[in-house]
């Protein structure tokens, strides 16, 4: 392949089959000039990115990136392949190279960010999140920065970008946040801490992730036993307050109301979190 453009001594844009890439390694540049070849036994990586946007954003973020950070970004992608027995796309290490050094410039002011969807990555995601603890100490290390573990969430979506279209990944993130919605109704309501590790919590939660798929898919339940719904309605009339308010909140986001059936089986769902919290008391 042949150099195009000298970045730095350790980076250069070459030229194959008409094609441009980026290619890295500790003095690859060195004494070299454009035009010249380089071998593949030269090279340490080899970024290939689809568009000449994004090329051009890497060889920018890479000749004003230092060593480690480089290093420490190859070193995090090739366990996260590990991890997931799958090849990242080389669009990873610029959403990575990106994102780590920004975090790093905001760490030397201990400036950090809060991540509103740490509960929902950690319980839909945990091999991902893995991955992102695996990066936070990681960066830890590198960096001599105690970042907060909201760093590992952010790292973990990161690598869920590698499997997911990008809506089909938006849409995840916003069931994730409606469920965390969906939880706090319930949580203030009657002012309750969940126990997350009880088999009635995570029957709920479960519960309510095929709601939320039924309630984008507008395939809410249909009317089918309104003498159900009577029956545990009077039996359960705290958790039917509650229902109430989930179906004020399902109307102004989804334009949606609940059906006899959905509320049934958001009560009884509800009162065994309840007859749990009673019980302990």
């Amino acid at each position: 392949m042949r150099v195009k453009k000298i970045l730095n001594n350790n980076i250069a844009i070459v030229e194959k089959g008409g094609h441009e890439s980026i290619v890295y390694s500790t003095g690859i540049s060195f004494k070299k000039k454009v035009g010249q070849q380089i071998t593949d036994s030269e090279i340490e990586k080899t970024y290939v990115l689809d568009s000449k946007d994004r090329l051009e954003h890497l060889s920018y973020l890479l000749t004003n990136t230092d060593e480690k950070t480089i290093g420490l970004i190859n070193d995090l992608v090739e366990y996260g392949e590990k991890v997931l027995e799958q090849k990242a796309n080389d669009y990873l290490y610029l959403a990575l190279l990106d994102h780590i050094t920004f975090a790093w410039k905001r760490g030397k002011k201990n400036q950090f960010i809060r991540s509103p969807l740490s509960w929902e990555v950690q319980k839909f995601y945990p091999v991902y999140y893995k991955i992102g603890l695996h990066a936070l100490q990681m960066m830890r290390e590198c960096y001599q920065i105690d970042f907060p573990d909201d760093e590992a969430v952010s790292i973990a979506l990161h690598f869920v970008n590698i499997q997911e279209e990008k809506s089909l990944l938006d849409e995840k993130i916003k069931d994730m946040e409606t469920l965390q919605d969906l939880l706090n109704i319930i949580k203030y309501h009657f002012n309750l801490s969940f126990d997350e590790s009880s088999m009635n919590y995570m029957r709920l939660v479960t519960h309510l992730q095929y709601f939320i798929e039924r309630l984008r898919k507008e395939k809410i339940h249909g009317q089918s036993d309104s003498i159900l719904f009577q029956q545990v309605k009077e039996i359960y009339p705290y958790a039917y307050t509650a229902v109430e308010k989930i179906d004020i909140y399902v109307k102004k986001k989804f334009d949606q109301h609940l059906s006899q059936d959905e509320y049934a089986y958001l009560m009884i769902h509800i009162n065994r979190i309840l007859e749990r919290k009673d019980n302990k008391s």
